[in-house]
């Protein structure tokens, strides 16, 4: 079993997942050459995958969809109003449609998928349950509704986004529209919101937060770092690993 954050960030978005019988992809927001090369530099063969699941239709969550897919064979499960809302990503030879809280498998793993509020029209967030425990995908999402709360529970691994500091998106050089547009309840996840959600799905079977997302411009990893972290020193837990997700460069894996 293994986790990484290919990519993270408003530029292009892309995570890894592997279990014993699968090997998924979850968004393809970087082209297909970067995808495969970044999962070379992992140690994960792009020749491997075995289906790619997107959250929502935005470019920097599909930008390397068709490619993807259509050089390494893929069937790509999607929401049915994100297929149609779909930039021009070419022909795509196997849709696998979902509507919102249905719950399908994926050879070793059983894919629940979740609403969440984002300016997109089906934004979806998934739980992979496998044998090994489940692993939670929550990113692009304004608020953290009761049902995210709820439905994200008991995770071995969460995958949350924590995209801005709210004093350096308000100090910062966004034009007013697009400071209101992140900070919207369909906007985006910021660090203290990000904890928050955080304490609330915090369990002692928790073993690894990925932080996800994370803006260039109105955030550090620091600063992210330190508001999840001062979440898990209040429950007592010292053991849960945090991975801060890069634009740049795969985070480091979670393997167990």
């Amino acid at each position: 079993m293994q986790v990484c954050l290919l990519a993270s960030g408003s530029k292009g978005n892309a995570i890894y997942v592997e279990t014993a019988e699968s090997r998924l992809l979850i968004d393809a927001g970087l082209s297909a050459r970067e995808i495969g090369h970044r999962l070379n530099v992992i140690g994960a063969s792009p020749e491997n995958l075995n289906a790619v699941l997107i959250t929502h239709e935005h470019g920097d969550h599909c930008r390397g969809l068709g490619p993807v897919a259509r050089r390494w064979k893929l069937p790509v499960h999607v929401h049915h109003a994100t297929r149609d809302a779909l930039p021009k990503v070419g022909k795509l030879d196997h849709t696998v449609e979902f509507d919102s809280g249905d719950t399908f498998c994926l050879r070793d793993i059983e894919v629940e998928t979740v609403p969440i509020t984002h300016d997109a029209v089906a934004p979806t967030g998934f739980i992979l349950s496998t044998s090994e425990g489940k692993i939670g995908i929550v990113t692009d999402l304004g608020l953290a509704t009761r049902l995210v709360a709820e439905r994200f529970k008991g995770c071995r691994v969460l995958i949350l986004e924590s995209n801005h500091d709210e004093d350096l998106l308000r100090d910062g050089p966004y034009p007013w529209h697009l400071k209101q547009r992140v900070r919207s309840r369909h906007g985006h996840l910021s660090n203290s919101e990000c904890a928050e959600l955080l304490r609330n799905l915090y369990w002692d079977g928790l073993e690894a937060v990925f932080l996800a997302h994370l803006s260039e411009t109105n955030n550090t990893p620091q600063l992210a770092e330190v508001c999840a972290r001062k979440v898990l020193e209040e429950q007592g837990n010292g053991s849960t690993r945090l991975f801060i997700g890069s634009q740049d460069n795969p985070s480091a894996r979670f393997t167990w």
